[in-house]
């Protein structure tokens, strides 16, 4: 099957950085600022092996470069034999809305070195460009947008046909909130208000990943009710925050030392995400803490 090369060009300040954020986000493999004579280059590249995991290239390219447009059109009729589905992105926005980014970066516009001022500069750059949006495949009015609407219409394109929220990389946690909390946590959870094998003396060595802690934990009843409603809340809310062009989600759990209840129930938690048809990765982070300090202790 054909890969994607996508080519995100536009206005200056219309957004062309965070629309290749948003390919990344997607599994291209993203580069700003290539000449377009390269473009071809880089598709042989991706030929190779260690390349076949990306769903295919994003490549920004401007008019910063010489002969820009002569290029880019060459570059098109060089890139006919490679099987990639090549994708022009133009990303526009309304010269006051260019004025006011300008405005509040400070930065120059890159047309500004000829001895243009803002408006002229903004001006000249729209003509130049105009044959390269007169054949885009996708043109972005990113005029009103914020950071999120862009990244979403780029999501809402290019990401690939699968459920919703499959598309979201989701890290589960699990942590002892006497070592603090995470502080990458979009949701933190507490299980410590179920019975502690802590004060169990066979149990005490042992963490949540043994099946007898995890039997211990679950029980009562609670922990599984517990995790009945921290799943039907994930089921929800997780596609909701895809849609809203969130690309990785942290979800935490904490007990006291992040041993024992919150590792077992994020491992019962990651087990059903992956059945609702999710791909969350584990990781449990204190699970060792108690054990590194008792031998600190004892030396």
């Amino acid at each position: 099957m054909a890969r994607d090369l996508c080519i995100v060009t536009g206005l200056s300040g219309a957004g062309k950085s965070t629309a290749l954020h948003a390919f990344e986000d997607l599994g291209f493999f993203a580069v700003d600022g290539l000449p377009a004579s390269l473009s071809p280059d880089m598709a042989d590249l991706m030929e190779k092996p260690e390349m076949r995991h990306f769903r295919g290239i994003a490549i920004g390219m401007d008019m910063r470069e010489a002969n820009f447009i002569e290029e880019f059109n060459a570059a098109l009729f060089r890139l006919q034999p490679h099987e990639l589905s090549v994708n022009l992105i133009f990303l526009d926005a309304s010269n006051g809305e260019l004025m006011r980014r300008y405005a509040s970066t400070r930065r120059p516009h890159p047309y500004e070195k000829n001895g243009l001022g803002l408006a002229e500069a903004i001006a000249s750059e729209r003509k130049d460009l105009q044959p390269l949006k007169d054949l885009a495949d996708l043109v972005v009015d990113s005029s009103g947008y914020s950071i999120h609407d862009l990244r979403r219409s780029i999501h809402k394109r290019f990401r690939p046909d699968q459920s919703p929220g499959q598309g979201l990389r989701i890290n589960v946690i699990s942590f002892g909130f006497k070592n603090g909390l995470p502080e990458d946590a979009d949701f933190v959870f507490d299980a410590r208000f179920l019975e502690n094998p802590f004060f169990v003396p066979e149990l005490r060595p042992l963490s949540g990943l043994d099946p007898d802690v995890a039997r211990f934990v679950f029980k009562s009843g609670a922990a599984e009710e517990y995790l009945r409603l921290l799943l039907e809340l994930f089921k929800f809310v997780l596609p909701q925050m895809e849609s809203e062009g969130r690309s990785r989600i942290t979800i935490a759990i904490g007990c006291t030392g992040g041993r024992h209840r919150s590792v077992a129930l994020v491992e019962k938690l990651a087990g059903k995400l992956r059945q609702a048809g999710f791909s969350p990765v584990v990781e449990h982070r204190n699970i060792n803490v108690d054990i590194q300090q008792n031998i600190k202790k004892s030396a």
